[in-house]
């Protein structure tokens, strides 16, 4: 049969692959299990143990696995929120290197006694195992709900420690003796290629916003071949590729792109086709009947990560950071491993080391447990912990369309459910100077706001703002979905974190502290002025109609004194004197 007449059959099987990756995911979502093994399963199916396809060149598993991690990476970076992991910096990358140097020579020194291994052998399968899994990271903590800096270090971990890993196998796995600059050669590439990435994330950037594109679709493929060029650059200049691929990612998704959202969108969807891909692949190229012997020596290996290394390196990078033990603890647990180590465990086969098939079947088999045993249970150790959040709520998006001819930027987002936006006056807002709102969706219908209009869940806003007013016009938004009308007197500005499956203050979460002269008893709420005509019925949630006060207030309400435009989140109303409407949860 010639190649072309197979063109069907090889697109029709790889689409249903696909689809049945997708459904999936859904699967896996309501029995609570990782997704990846259901892919890893698919590939070892469609393998020589089950429909006969053989598949053994490890040299293109490895080629295939890297472009799939550099998509994973840009996918990672562009997705990840600056004002989520600035806080925690400092503890994501002392965690991406300090960390990783810990978990290489504590697990080799273990396996060189236990296994019985060479001293270099020994420290590879340290280097190939102390990277954790930015595909299982994403997909997996992002719906946690964590409050505090937990998201935002364990994100910068996962999408930082796959270049010093990385670095660390290849040294290792070349048959030149080592030498004390090895260190330093580490320490340039990794500086050279953090470089790289923040220079060519920020040309990408100025780029995009000055080019008009004649599609909207041509701003995500731009976006994503940045983040490819910033991997090509690197390598070229003898840096590394990944973490400027990441960082390169990272600064455009936090820069005001236009179609950002649709951008973020696009590398969502494509980085859930590089997962699937590669893990399909490396299920198909593992063979079964080698795992058996695999066993025990992951088992042990795993053990060794687990309940030695890993939490000894947690340690070491935290010093320093006053990190609680119950964090430091779900640390420990949340090292997640997933398809990087199958495909750094390549490198050594490919380079022709002793002993590197055993390695990658071990390794194999180690992440099938891992991930089974950890990626199941981190829910219930968050809980346990008391670090879980309210994973039903999540932040409101923003997205931007230019508007180039008026130096103008369009900004549509939705009220999402929970939001303490539900109830808030249009004119309490507040948007900056240069931007306002223009129109409101509401059930399919769409009318022009006034100052006396009330935002409900569900409501699709549109937000037209000078190119000097968006960035402004964006926090403001945020900071009152997080925190109401009094946003700015609770401190909350729209730079504060806001992570991914709840908002502070959280449901039944306290609030900031009060400022001074708490306990001082304040002025008596004023009298409630007369009630004003019910507003048109809507089909969103019905919102009691009281008057709205005659004038926003700008000082801070005295104590005792409820947020009158924030919902009641225990199902009693607001102050009825306060002068603002009530609702109740």
């Amino acid at each position: 049969m010639r190649r072309v007449d197979r063109l069907p059959l090889v697109l029709g099987a790889g689409a249903c692959v696909v689809l049945v990756a997708v459904v999936a995911v859904r699967v896996s979502t309501r029995v609570g299990l990782p997704s990846l093994l259901i892919y890893l399963g698919i590939g070892v199916a469609l393998g020589e143990a089950g429909l006969g396809i053989r598949f053994d060149d490890a040299a293109l598993t490895q080629a295939l696995g890297l472009a799939a991690l550099v998509l994973i990476l840009a996918d990672g970076g562009l997705s990840t929120r600056w004002t989520t992991v600035r806080p925690a910096l400092g503890l994501g990358v002392a965690l991406s290197t300090v960390a990783v140097a810990v978990s290489i020579a504590v697990t080799g020194l273990a396996l060189w006694a236990l296994l019985g291994l060479d001293l270099r052998i020994a420290f590879l399968w340290g280097a190939v195992l102390s990277s954790t899994d930015a595909a299982a990271v994403f997909s997996v903590l992002r719906n946690l709900g964590l409050r505090g800096r937990l998201v935002g270090s364990l994100e910068l971990e996962s999408g930082l420690n796959d270049a010093p890993c990385f670095l660390a196998v290849v040294l290792l796995s070349s048959t030149v003796a080592l030498s004390w600059l090895d260190p330093l050669l580490v320490v340039y590439e990794l500086v050279a290629g953090g470089v790289i990435g923040v220079v060519l994330g920020r040309l990408g950037a100025l780029g995009l916003r000055r080019a008009a594109l004649p599609a909207t679709g041509l701003y995500p493929l731009a976006t994503l071949a940045v983040c490819i060029v910033a991997y090509a650059a690197a390598q070229s200049a003898h840096a590394s590729g990944l973490l400027a691929t990441y960082v390169a990612a990272l600064v455009l998704g936090n820069s005001t792109l236009p179609h950002r959202e649709g951008t973020r969108s696009f590398a969502e969807g494509l980085g859930w086709l590089a997962q699937i891909g590669l893990f399909v692949l490396l299920g198909l190229y593992v063979s079964p009947e080698r795992l058996t012997g695999a066993v025990v020596p992951a088992l042990i290996a795993g053990a060794v990560l687990v309940f030695a290394a890993r939490p000894l390196s947690v340690m070491a990078a935290a010093i320093g950071f006053r990190v609680p033990w119950r964090e430091q603890v779900f640390l420990s647990w949340a090292g997640l491993r997933g398809a990087v180590p199958i495909v750094l465990a390549l490198i050594p086969l490919t380079e022709g080391v002793p002993g590197a098939q055993a390695l990658v079947d071990a390794v194999f088999v180690l992440v099938v447990v891992l991930v089974l045993v950890q990626g199941t249970t981190l829910p219930f150790v968050a809980r346990t912990l008391g670090l879980a959040g309210d994973s039903r709520v999540e932040e409101i998006e923003v997205d931007a369309a230019p508007l180039e001819s008026l130096r103008a930027d369009l900004l549509q987002m939705t009220v999402p459910e929970g939001s303490r936006m539900h109830g808030v006056y249009v004119r309490e807002l507040r948007l900056p100077e240069g931007s306002g709102l223009s129109l409101v969706v509401r059930g399919g219908t769409s009318f022009t706001p006034q100052g006396e209009s009330r935002i409900q869940e569900g409501d699709q806003l549109l937000v037209v703002s000078t190119e000097t007013a968006r960035a402004a016009a964006e926090e403001r938004l945020r900071s009152v979905d997080r925190s109401g009308r009094l946003a700015r007197w609770r401190g909350d500005t729209g730079g504060t974190p806001a992570l991914r499956g709840g908002r502070s203050p959280a449901r039944g979460v306290p609030g900031p502290a009060t400022p001074r002269g708490e306990g001082r008893p304040g002025p008596a709420p004023p009298p409630a002025p007369p009630p004003s005509p019910p507003p048109p019925p809507s089909r969103a949630r019905p919102v009691p109609s009281t008057a709205a006060p005659t004038d926003a207030p700008t000082d801070p309400p005295t104590e005792g004194e409820p947020d009158a435009g924030t919902p009641d989140r225990a199902g009693g109303a607001a102050d009825e004197g306060s002068g603002a409407g009530t609702m109740n949860r």
